[in-house]
């Protein structure tokens, strides 16, 4: 507006080096001089990370260390895969259920937003990786009906070198209790039809899940697609990776037409997917042959 006047910055200027490297410490100093409750601010904080976490209404995404939905003892981590809570008129759907150790967390997430464990009725896993897959016992344990791909159902209850625990330097708990699904088999919740699409490469049984949701089209990518700014394509250490048939996933996954796409790792697709797909698909092209 014509006439106003910027406020000033010079509270946020500092005489020296020394007030500079320790502005943190300074600040909190100030805070407390001022009154500032910090154990408010930590509450606030928490709140704001809620917020966050709700990626339309009535769908959430409740872990992911890379983004620090959760927490898996370092920064940029990719030990706890992100997971996504579904509510239907059947219950609450789980995409993956993030490395086990952070259950615990992921429950936490899901009473933030009123949903209690025994309100999921089904966990859909994308593959059968550590980050993934890790707390499949765990849901087993409570009464959850999970689903997967066939061959991530056999890795997943074989609990072998499949479920990369390696590379993590853990071990996996073996659940032998995964129906097994194919290409093409859809799931019904409520109004929910969520569709199963094989898309082998990564692993034998990576798996992407396609549904509808507030007139938008959902497609949960697991690691398919490489995380944003950090690659084109899933890791290549798996037991069962295949460069070969990748290529042929990223042909196939490349004509699928979808809204908002929700990755294994890292931030939401809310804006042409299909681009970041197909940008995977000519990264292979071009250095896989």
């Amino acid at each position: 507006m014509q006439g106003s006047r910027k406020p000033s910055m010079h509270f946020f200027r500092f005489k020296n080096p020394f007030q500079a490297r320790n502005a943190p410490f300074f600040l909190i100093a100030l805070l407390h001089r001022i009154g500032y409750n910090m154990d408010d601010s930590a509450k606030f904080c928490r709140r704001k990370r809620g917020k966050f976490m709700q990626l339309f209404h009535r769908l959430y995404q409740v872990s992911g260390s890379l983004n620090g939905v959760s927490w898996a003892g370092e920064y940029k981590s990719y030990a706890d895969a992100n997971s996504y809570a579904l509510r239907t008129q059947a219950g609450v759907v789980l995409f993956d259920c993030g490395n086990g150790e952070t259950w615990p967390q992921i429950a936490e997430n899901l009473a933030y937003w009123g949903i209690a464990p025994s309100e999921i009725c089904a966990c859909l896993l994308t593959h059968a990786h550590l980050d993934h897959s890790g707390a499949a016992q765990i849901l087993a344990e409570m009464g959850v009906p999970l689903y997967a791909q066939r061959e991530t159902a056999r890795a997943v209850a074989a609990g072998d070198e499949r479920c990369a625990g390696y590379l993590y330097h853990k071990q996996y708990t073996p659940c032998p209790n995964v129906t097994a699904l194919e290409d093409g088999d859809t799931l019904r919740f409520g109004k929910y039809e969520i569709t199963l699409m094989h898309c082998p490469g990564h692993t034998a049984g990576c798996a992407a899940y396609l549904f509808t949701h507030e007139g938008k089209k959902m497609l949960v990518s697991g690691d398919i697609i490489g995380t944003l700014q950090d690659g084109y394509f899933g890791w290549d250490g798996s037991i069962d990776f295949d460069r070969a048939v990748y290529l042929q996933t990223l042909q196939k996954f490349a004509r699928v037409k979808s809204d908002v796409m929700l990755p294994g790792h890292g931030m939401v697709y809310y804006h042409n997917p299909r681009q970041r797909v197909e940008e995977a698909l000519c990264m292979a092209l071009s250095s896989w042959r």
